[in-house]
């Protein structure tokens, strides 16, 4: 997806709403990142990489975060294709974080088959289930499942049509250009949420923002580079849709995505969170010709105004709070650690970012708020 940020043309300027309805949600997220450590050249099998997804999100129920996600991909790299499956065995280790794709790449998939697989993940959860769905950073999925990529926006749109039609009704009435119509045939199995969550992920088009808006849906709002200030105009065309679809803009909340990695100082973090984090952007970059990173573009983005959330607990609360401010955002979700790093020190960084970071931003988002009426 392109990642031109939106014009002041493109948004009236609001302040962020505030609300003391909620706590401020802090959760982590993984791609299922496989390959070798940069630093040891060693690769762990896949089955044991999909035991330390489960074991991550364990730890980050333990540690106090209160959402996990799993992202789907259909590339070597990333060992996920399948985020529901591996939601379902988090479900089955754990009793209250909530349990999220982030994303599920709707525009190349059924979205009947992923309302079923979600709700059949509800039940499973106790009510734990939520889908955050998009049109994918990669399009490795369009050609796998015989989608032609010239129809990239009208598959999101429709699709997504379709999965809030069956969201709202057990029997389905829908047409469209993307499949043959539908004509009350029913849908089951039903969640315990009603209705399910849906998300909407956007990357870089304020045509995104604008249609989670004007759907009354909930926006994640990934900030993967440049300065996070340039992004705040999708937060004000989202809630400016939400408005003017009769949507009251404090009741829909907003996350803001990113990179993370903590450790107990802010050299450590960023010592062991670089070779992992370059071989990434390089490998990438090479297929979208961008050039290698850096050690000084990575320190560049991990400085306060920076996208890279890598630092001490104190830096990376710090720098937590200021994004807030911008903001005014309801959740904070991180991808802890991009590429292999070695398991220990990512389950480090998850437990420092629940039991240090997220306490001191909990308590002082909560005291920014308006009592309530």
């Amino acid at each position: 997806m392109t990642t031109r940020a939106p014009t002041e043309r493109d948004a009236a300027p609001t302040s962020p709403p505030t609300s003391a309805a909620a706590p401020f949600e802090i959760g982590v997220f993984t791609f299922g990142d496989h390959g070798p450590d940069p630093a040891s050249g060693a690769t762990v099998s896949p089955a044991q990489r999909m035991r330390q997804i489960v074991e991550e999100a364990v730890l980050a129920e333990q540690a106090g975060l209160d959402v996990f996600g799993v992202g789907e991909h259909h590339r070597a790299d990333f060992l996920v294709s399948a985020p529901e499956v591996v939601l379902a065995a988090v479900a089955a280790r754990t009793e209250r974080i909530r349990l999220t794709s982030a994303v599920t790449v709707l525009s190349s998939d059924d979205p009947i088959r992923v309302f079923q697989r979600f709700a059949t993940l509800d039940l499973l959860s106790g009510g734990r289930a939520e889908v955050l769905v998009g049109r994918g950073s990669f399009v490795e999925s369009f050609p796998l499942f015989g989608h032609d990529l010239a129809h990239y926006d009208r598959l999101f749109a429709e699709k997504l049509e379709l999965l809030l039609t069956v969201r709202a009704s057990t029997a389905v009435r829908w047409s469209g250009t993307t499949r043959p119509p539908l004509a009350g045939q029913e849908v089951h199995p039903r969640p315990l949420q009603d209705p399910l969550p849906v998300w909407v992920g956007v990357g870089g088009t304020p045509e995104s923002a604008q249609r989670a808006g004007t759907l009354g849906l909930p926006m994640a709002l990934a900030i993967i580079g440049g300065l996070p200030e340039r992004f705040v105009p999708f937060a004000q065309i989202h809630r400016r849709a939400l408005q003017d679809a009769g949507h009251d803009p404090a009741a829909v909340p907003l996350a803001v995505t990113g990179h993370a990695f903590v450790a107990p100082t802010g050299q450590e973090a960023a010592d062991v969170a670089f070779p992992p984090y370059a071989e990434v952007m390089r490998r990438i970059g090479r297929e979208r010709g961008w050039p290698p990173m850096t050690r000084e573009q990575f320190e560049a983005m991990r400085a306060p105004r920076g996208s890279l959330f890598v630092g001490d607990p104190e830096q990376v609360a710090e720098k937590l709070l200021a994004q807030h401010r911008l903001f005014g955002h309801q959740r904070a979700l991180f991808q802890v650690g991009l590429g292999a790093l070695p398991h220990a020190q990512v389950l480090r960084a998850i437990e420092l970012l629940g039991t240090e970071v997220a306490p001191v931003v909990r308590r002082e988002v909560a005291a920014q708020a308006p009592a309530p009426a």
